[in-house]
């Protein structure tokens, strides 16, 4: 992955409006790892082809930045995006890591459903 370019990626956003697409969606404190610290309270979220239709997206911010994706009848949001990739498949993968390198947020979006 490589450190987002806001132009890329709100143009790969744009190209995915309007269409028929498959989200992934997660976010997480640390909840793979809360058994290091039984006080820590972790939480996340998780949501793997959901099929949808945005007619806007954008993405925002100086780093760490937010993605928007409206719906008919709501929104999709992710915060702390920092990294992105357009795979072979396609696929707009966008993710957030923390100063460690963990992963804190994903959102990727895609015309066919992840595996």
């Amino acid at each position: 992955m490589q450190i987002i370019e806001l132009e890329r990626v709100q143009k790969a956003i744009n190209d995915f409006a309007n269409k028929d697409v498959y989200i992934h969606l997660e976010t997480t404190n640390g909840a793979y790892a809360s058994h290091h610290n039984q006080e820590f309270f972790s939480a996340g979220a998780y949501i793997r082809n959901a099929l949808v239709r945005y007619d806007l997206g954008k993405i925002t911010g100086n780093g760490p930045h937010r993605v928007g994706l409206k719906l008919d009848l709501g929104w999709i949001y992710a915060e702390g995006i920092t990294h992105f990739e357009i795979d072979e498949e396609n696929h707009l993968l966008m993710a957030g890591h923390d100063h460690s390198g963990k992963l804190a947020v994903a959102l990727e979006i895609s015309t066919t459903p992840f595996e």
